[in-house]
């Protein structure tokens, strides 16, 4: 309850480690950016979470998950799970806090960079050579560690702002029975129909509902999002301690 106008902030019981440590990779991968490290607003323009009735009236994710559900202003609807939800939760009541919010000190770089190098070309390297991670790395955008941080994990995420490096295109396939097979940008696609922006400039719309055409999307960010379940909290340390190191091979 506000007394004289200052924030009483619950004390809570000490949470279960292996659900804070699921939640903190959560908040890390779909989070930080706008919430920052330390929840207190990040670069991503999110809201300080510290002093956000809806976390300090929480209990289990029960607040939490209604809003991580149905999205807010400029953050999207997230579709997780309800153990995931009292994951985050668990990781967000985690942080003690006083009633005035300190400056943060909060550093990212406490990875071990030959762990993340390992990981790298493990996890990554049929797609990314050396050459094009250490060219990433030293993009004058990406200066600030949490914005590469953010980046390498979630490529072409603006947040309320613009992305540092664009996304990668979207691409698709039309097959059209018979036989004809139509590639493109892809520009919209919907239940009953899907548009894509040809060579040449123009954008031809196919309809697919009721009908026998087939569609398939060429993600270039699939590899990315099949990754995002499988880091942990360590492995997104070590791989942003790596790509830092690379800035010294240029």
């Amino acid at each position: 309850m506000p007394r004289f106008g200052v924030v009483e902030y619950p004390s809570r019981k000490p949470a279960d480690p292996a659900a804070v440590e699921r939640g903190a990779t959560l908040y890390g991968v779909s989070c930080r950016f706008c919430h920052g490290a330390d929840l207190r607003g990040g670069d991503g323009g999110g809201p300080n979470l510290l002093r956000s009735t809806v976390v300090l009236d929480d209990d289990q994710g029960e607040r939490i998950g209604p809003v991580l559900q149905a999205g807010r202003g400029a953050m999207p609807p997230f579709t997780f799970t309800s153990e995931q939800t009292r994951d985050l939760a668990a990781y967000l009541h985690g942080f003690q806090v006083t009633s005035r919010t300190q400056p943060s000190t909060v550093s990212i770089l406490v990875g071990d960079a030959r762990r993340g190098q390992r990981y790298v070309a493990e996890a990554c390297g049929a797609c990314h050579s050396t050459e094009r991670l250490t060219a990433f790395a030293n993009t004058p955008s990406l200066a600030d560690p949490k914005v590469l941080q953010q980046m390498w994990l979630m490529p072409g995420f603006a947040g309320r702002g613009i992305a540092p490096i664009p996304a990668p295109i979207t691409r698709a396939v039309v097959i059209v029975p018979p036989a004809q097979r139509v590639e493109g940008e892809l520009v919209r696609m919907d239940d009953f129909t899907i548009s894509l922006k040809l060579a040449d400039g123009s954008v031809r719309t196919f309809t697919t509902t009721g009908t026998k055409t087939a569609v398939e999307v060429l993600d270039p960010l699939a590899p990315h999002k099949a990754l995002l379940s499988k880091y942990t909290d360590a492995d997104i340390h070590d791989v942003t301690a790596y790509l830092v190191s690379l800035r010294s091979a240029r």
